[in-house]
């Protein structure tokens, strides 16, 4: 296992399919790369999560969100843009986009954009959006420290990209972008 302050060596843990954890605003987060079916379907058993829930995805800049905005009406691609008061991740209408594995049994995927400075040098090295679920095992609480995310997979996953956690006290909200329709607080 890589841990490191460096997120250009994180970031090569997941173009070579592996599973990390990172601190965001809120909670400690495990990702991978999206497009990358077996590392999913790996983050999803060490979670014990059904494929069917889907997964978030957290970009660090714009840019890595306008395969996305493209598919939208200004107002709303305005909208995914635009920094929150709190972590707010957007349900985007998607059907060819982010791979099944991804949206499981929506027409929809789950977006963020992040202002936490650690998630976006980890995105930005990558090039491009990650998987972003939190550290936790199905029905646990998730991890807020280092130890904890330890303690729950240990040698289980491949890198943590060792910072701070962000100033949120809960992990994102969850909105639908077209009606503002609250999912998750």
């Amino acid at each position: 296992m890589i841990i490191s302050q460096d997120p250009n060596a994180i970031a090569d843990v997941l173009r070579n399919g592996g599973i990390i954890a990172y601190p965001t605003e809120a909670v400690w987060g495990l990702g991978c790369d999206p497009f990358n079916e077996e590392a999913v379907k790996k983050l999803l058993t060490l979670k014990s999560r059904p494929i069917e829930k889907g997964m978030i995805l957290v970009a660090g800049t714009a840019q890595q969100l306008q395969p996305w905005c493209a598919e939208l009406p200004d107002e709303l691609a305005q909208k995914l843009l635009t920094p929150c008061q709190s972590p707010t991740t957007w349900l985007v209408e998607d059907e060819h986009i982010a791979p099944t594995w991804i949206r499981g049994k929506f027409t929809s995927t789950a977006i963020r954009l992040s202002q936490h400075e650690g998630v976006q040098a980890l995105c930005q090295a990558f090039g491009g959006v990650i998987v972003s679920t939190s550290a936790n095992p199905s029905e646990q609480e998730p991890a807020r420290t280092l130890p904890e995310v330890q303690a729950y997979f240990s040698e289980q996953i491949d890198g943590i990209f060792l910072g701070e956690l962000g100033a949120a006290t809960q992990p994102s909200q969850i909105k639908n972008l077209r009606d503002d329709s609250l999912i998750r607080l």
